[in-house]
């Protein structure tokens, strides 16, 4: 069965971002990324202080783009950064977070988060997306070059359809993540559905 890892972008959103995870919720993705990395800290924590508990509630893990200190205030132990984030995080403040995450570009990106800790990675752009236009995806070779150079998961990202699933999958990904079906469909619940999606603690 596929996993889906939400990742937000509240600019894409046609209601407000709290309505949307509420839905996105009830099709019980593996876990949903507050993304909003446009946000000044205390404007990203006044996000997650909203989101955070309808999360809780419904059984979805919850994972702080981004704000490690935010993050670490608001007791969540689940963290994504970019790579250059991953870097920069003192081990004292690593050690705080159970779930960690990379984004990642190359297999030497994703060789280098395992090396730094990262319980998972993303691994993008595989597919050409609007949300990177002009760049063309890094395709299906890149992505199974990636899964083959670390042992732990890899979520493919960029591009993401129903139709590709199971080409990833034979890539050796986990699962994927979708942002901007996730963020405008407004049948976001029943196409989420469509990919198999479970919730189990990353």
């Amino acid at each position: 069965m596929s996993e889906i890892i939400v990742v937000t972008n509240r600019r894409l959103c046609k209601e407000n971002l709290p309505d949307r995870i509420e839905k996105l919720c009830e099709a019980s993705p593996k876990a949903i990324i507050l993304r909003e990395k446009d946000l000044t800290a205390d404007e990203y924590k006044a996000h997650a202080k909203e989101i955070m508990p309808i999360c809780e509630q419904n059984g979805v893990k919850f994972i702080i783009h981004s704000f490690p200190d935010v993050a670490m205030e608001l007791n969540c132990k689940a963290i994504h950064l970019p790579l250059s984030g991953l870097v920069a995080l003192n081990e004292d403040k690593k050690s705080f977070f159970s779930v960690l995450g990379a984004s990642c570009h190359s297999v030497e990106d994703a060789k280098k988060a395992e090396s730094m800790g990262c319980t998972y990675i993303t691994a993008g752009h595989v597919f050409d997306t609007d949300c990177k236009k002009g760049l063309p995806g890094r395709g299906l070779d890149f992505l199974e070059k990636v899964c083959s150079s670390v042992q732990i998961p890899v979520y493919a990202i960029g591009g993401i359809e129903r139709n590709k699933m199971q080409q990833i999958l034979k890539c050796g990904a986990k699962g994927a993540c979708i942002m901007s079906a996730a963020m405008i469909r407004d049948d976001v619940k029943e196409y989420l559905r469509e990919f198999g999606v479970k919730n189990e603690i990353l």
